[in-house]
């Protein structure tokens, strides 16, 4: 890719995840703060019904209605499902220029600080990432490979990417995550002004990355009732290390339930609320240091 000509910034995407919400109304009203000269930047609240009433989603959960099965299907019934339909049409516009990069803001529960979540390998958004974490220690990158149209909004283009900010409580604002949110976001954007006028951009060639390799559910009975919870040493310890035979979960009687797998892993979304329905008591990563090419 030669230029990033459309950049987009969604917010709200689940309507409980406040700090996204407020960013991009922010972003509406004082447009000369994302403006960049060398591209296009949209701002865009994901799901407009769901931050009405504060929830996550109305029907269902639209980050993950994207995939090209449900986009294309002309019998799709649910507001998030029709609304996603209306988001691709925005930012993939029929006949002219679809956006090159999308910013998906989020918050979470689980103790992530400020997190990058790719998708994808992409050459460029590893020297982005390498960099924003140069520029502030603070920012952990997650890969969580997602194929193109997968379901996840960022996935609608090859340079989408999250945010992920915690810990964060659902429908809570926090001045200072907020104010770290913001301040990385005009680092990106920066950075793609940079790349786009050809001027030499920080040359950091190693970066840790924690790379998904599954998830965890919680205990359950035969009728799926959750019967433990979190470990309490266990508990914010986001991107620290898991070892075989460590305590992962505490029954409702005390009873400990130790780490059963062969090597060392790094727990990511530790407890986080939304994931409950989902079956997902935690993701599971293997820390890296690449070398960037």
């Amino acid at each position: 890719m030669n230029q990033i000509h459309r950049l987009a910034i969604v917010g709200g995407n689940h309507g409980n995840e406040l700090t996204g919400v407020y960013l991009v109304k922010k972003f509406q009203q004082y447009p000369h703060l994302i403006h960049r000269a060398s591209f296009e930047t949209l701002s865009l609240l994901g799901n407009p019904k769901a931050i009405t009433a504060r929830t996550r989603y109305i029907d269902v959960d639209l980050n993950r209605c994207f995939d090209n099965k449900k986009l294309s299907d002309a019998k799709t019934s649910s507001y998030e499902e029709l609304r996603a339909r209306e988001i691709q049409q925005i930012l993939q516009p029929q006949n002219q220029q679809n956006v090159d990069t999308i910013i998906d803001l989020h918050t979470t529960t689980a103790n992530m600080g400020l997190c990058i979540i790719l998708g994808n390998w992409h050459p460029l958004l590893l020297k982005l990432a390498a960099d924003l974490s140069a520029i502030n220690p603070l920012v952990k990158v997650y890969i969580h490979e997602q194929p193109k149209g997968s379901g996840f909004l960022r996935s609608l283009c090859n340079l989408g990417f999250a945010i992920e900010i915690g810990a964060v409580p659902q429908g809570i604002l926090n001045a200072e995550l907020f104010q770290q949110t913001e301040q990385l976001i005009y680092s990106v954007l920066d950075y793609f002004e940079d790349y786009n006028q050809g001027k030499n951009l920080p040359k950091n060639d190693l970066l840790t990355v924690y790379k998904s390799i599954g998830v965890i559910d919680y205990p359950r009975n035969e009728v799926g009732e959750i019967q433990a919870m979190i470990h309490p040493q266990l508990q914010f310890r986001d991107y620290e290390p898991l070892h075989p035979g460590d305590p992962m979960f505490i029954t409702f009687t005390g009873e400990e339930i130790l780490y059963q797998g062969n090597s060392t892993v790094y727990p990511i979304f530790i407890n986080e609320a939304a994931y409950y329905e989902k079956g997902i008591a935690m993701h599971i990563s293997e820390k890296e240091l690449i070398k960037i090419s």
